[in-house]
């Protein structure tokens, strides 16, 4: 898909001016202010229910920026950023004194990433400065990888939407702390711990929790309206048929194993076997049964390496327990 140059002007303009803008990237969409502007990112905070807490991602156009933004870049981090950017990486360090406590949820690390997508790199190019994007939706619920998604959901919430196509990766950024001599994965994403550990040469440790805030650890995240239930592969057809049986609309994940499987319920998602597909594919799949009407969603987790961890994760948090509960 072609974006004209002249939607990019108009994006970096509402930019400057304050305003927020929807962008997409390689993962999912973003909802994006400048980072130096803390009354614009307090809008991002609003329009999205976020609590003020959660620290945002900050955007940046070249691993050559990085020392603008953070107070120092250790020897492990600039090895990162050398062989993952642009990409689905995001680098926890020091904060630097451009980047505003409003974006980094009160704390003295800041996240940064480079995205690899073209639209994305231009609105950058032609802004000059740091984006703050969370993912482009309303705090908790999935996250968009299209346009389509963002205005469905924000509407004119978002002053404007840069339509880049749909999402590559389809899933967030990998997270690695980098602050201190031993990283760490806070978050599985687009880039695989076996390849960060290839790069790095040694193990990473997978965090589920960790001394640092950053996004996406919430209990109940990446959440579609239906509730989610995950079971054993070898389950999901047995339970998605006994709950239709008691009523619920049930939608159903449906293991590539088990491909072609005629199953009792309400909509049914063959989950692709290549995890990078599965990965692009996800976000949508829980948006599709959402409009099917779905109230149940039965799926079982893939097996977690490469992809599959980050895949497994979103699932899980998606299957979080819910504010209300």
């Amino acid at each position: 898909m072609t974006t004209r140059s002249s939607d990019i002007e108009k994006a970096a303009g509402v930019l400057r001016a304050g305003g927020l803008v929807a962008l997409p990237t390689e993962t999912v969409y973003g909802l994006g202010a400048n980072v130096e502007d803390p009354a614009a990112v307090a809008r991002v905070f609003q329009v999205k229910g976020r609590p003020p807490s959660h620290p945002l991602i900050v955007h940046i156009g070249s691993a050559d920026d990085l020392g603008d933004w953070v107070e120092d870049v250790p020897a492990t981090a600039r090895v990162l950023a050398e062989r993952f950017w642009p990409g689905p990486l995001t680098l926890v360090l020091r904060r630097g004194p451009r980047v505003p406590l409003e974006a980094t949820g009160g704390l003295e690390t800041v996240a940064v990433r480079v995205p690899d997508h073209p639209v994305a790199l231009a609105l950058l190019s032609s802004f000059g400065g740091g984006v703050a994007a969370p993912s482009a939706n309303r705090f908790g619920s999935v996250s968009p990888t299209t346009a389509n998604h963002v205005r469905a959901e924000l509407g004119d919430a978002v002053d404007f939407v840069l339509d880049g196509g749909s999402c590559e990766v389809g899933v967030e950024s990998t997270i690695v702390d980098a602050t201190g001599e031993t990283p760490s994965v806070l978050r599985p994403g687009g880039v695989t711990r076996e390849e960060l550990e290839a790069v790095l040469g040694r193990p990473l440790a997978v965090h589920s929790t960790s001394r640092v805030r950053v996004p996406g650890q919430h209990p109940s995240h990446y959440a579609p309206r239906a509730r989610v239930v995950l079971v054993e592969p070898e389950k999901v057809v047995a339970e998605a048929e006994l709950a239709q049986e008691l009523g619920h609309q049930v939608g159903v994940f449906l293991p590539p194993a088990f491909a072609g499987t005629a199953v009792k319920a309400h909509a049914v998602v063959e989950v692709p076997g290549s995890m990078a597909a599965y990965a692009r594919g996800l976000y949508g799949f829980l948006r599709r049964l959402d409009e099917r009407g779905c109230d149940l969603i039965v799926a079982s987790l893939p097996v977690e390496q490469g992809l599959g961890l980050a895949i497994a994760n979103r699932l899980r948090r998606a299957a979080g327990p819910r504010p209300t509960e």
